[in-house]
This record gives structure tokens, sequence and C-alpha cells, in this order.
């Protein structure tokens, strides 16, 4: 189980903790390859996804490696699940990325049971904000606002549009107080020197070096 786009290991970040015996969500979970690893570990995973084509991924998946996981189809933003269903929710990137931090939080909070966990990781408001408009690495100067972040829509090569969501540090802190969580932790990643991604250049390694590139909030229901 690696965090982000370098794949920072979560035996090193130790972000989710004690698994084993746990109701965990996967918000977004894309592939599953992380809920199939967290029921190798003892948990009792469930995997949501938004998309037909990840979930046909995660099928497969999951059918290769034999464990039980339960999928489900469903909108981050309208969770399909009972009150207090959950002792984890979790996402790299994932829902939390792609559906509005106002909707998704306060669901989170109403899955999880008391004193229940929520984790996942993003893009840091900083490399948002280093973003040229239109640009798809970062520069060494501010070019985006930091007040009045929240959605960018981006067309994409094909011409699709897709939709990323950012808040600046404060106004995340507020909503995730006006639901209920207890910040524990904010973990800027570093990436390691000569690490490697599947689609960040030399370039923006050396920028996620000196900058926060990503972040992973780690976060209680209190």
């Amino acid at each position: 189980m690696k965090w982000g786009v370098w794949g920072i290991p979560e035996l090193e970040l130790e972000v989710l903790g004690e698994v084993r015996g746990r109701d965990v969500l996967e918000l977004g979970c894309g592939a599953a390859q992380w809920s199939i690893e967290l029921v190798q570990l003892g948990a009792r995973a469930v995997g949501i996804d938004l998309s037909v084509r990840q979930l046909a991924h995660a099928t497969a998946f999951i059918r290769t490696s034999g464990v039980g996981l339960p999928l489900v189809m469903g909108n981050g933003e309208r969770l399909p699940f009972r009150d207090s269903s959950f002792d984890l929710v979790f996402c790299d990137y994932g829902a939390m990325t792609f559906a509005d931090p106002y909707a998704t939080v306060p669901e989170v909070g109403r899955v999880l049971r008391s004193d229940g966990r929520f984790a996942f990781s993003t893009t840091s408001p900083i490399f948002t904000m280093a973003l040229a408009e239109g640009a798809e690495h970062p520069g060494r100067e501010l070019s985006g606002d930091y007040f009045g972040m929240h959605e960018t829509r981006y067309v994409e090569a094909d011409g699709s549009e897709s939709v990323e969501f950012q808040l600046p540090y404060g106004e995340w802190i507020r909503l995730f107080r006006a639901h209920g969580f207890v910040v524990e932790a904010l973990i800027e990643t570093r990436p390691a020197a000569g690490s490697q991604s599947t689609y960040r250049t030399d370039e923006d390694l050396e920028w996620a070096r000196r900058w926060p590139m990503e972040c992973i909030w780690q976060l209680r229901l209190d």
C-alpha cells in the first residue's frame, strides 16, 4: 500500500493504524488494490466508486486475489450506507479529489462510528497555487489564487471535462470541525531522492523535494 503519486509506503507513514477486525470504506476505490490488501490484513473492507470502468478493473483484481470484497457503485456525495457503519473511511485521492468536500465530509461523518477515523490524500494547496492556468506541471512562482479555491475544471486531450476540488487549509479545518472531526495530523509528504512516478517528471520530483506537492489529512470523529 503506497500513498500518492510518489508511492510513499503506508508502512513508513502509518496513516491508517491497525485495521484488523475493522469495518473500512475506501471512498473512490478505483481498481481496489488498497482494499484488497486491507482485507488480506484482516479488515472488513468495502469499495465504492462511481466509475463503471474502475469497478470492472476492481472486479478483475478481486477475482485474481481470491479475497471477499464487496463493491458498490455510488456517489461519494450521497453515500448509500446507514449511519455509523464504518470504523475507518479513507482514500488515496479518490472521492476527496473528484467530489465536492462540502458534500463528502458530512457524509463521511454520518457513516463513521463514534471515534472513527478518516484519512485521505490530496494535492497540496501550495501545489495548486503553483500551477499556471492550463499547465500540467508546477512552477516556482505562485500563479493561482489561494482565497476562493474550491472547484477547478479541466479540458482533457480528448475534449472531455474533468473537475478537481481543493480548499485553503483554514477552510478545510473549519469544514472538518463543523462536522465533528478533530484533526490529528496533516502529513505533507516529501518523496525521497530518486523517487519515480508513472506520470510525474524529474522536474516535478525536484519541485516536490522543495515544496509540498501532496498532503494527507488524518482525522478522528469526536
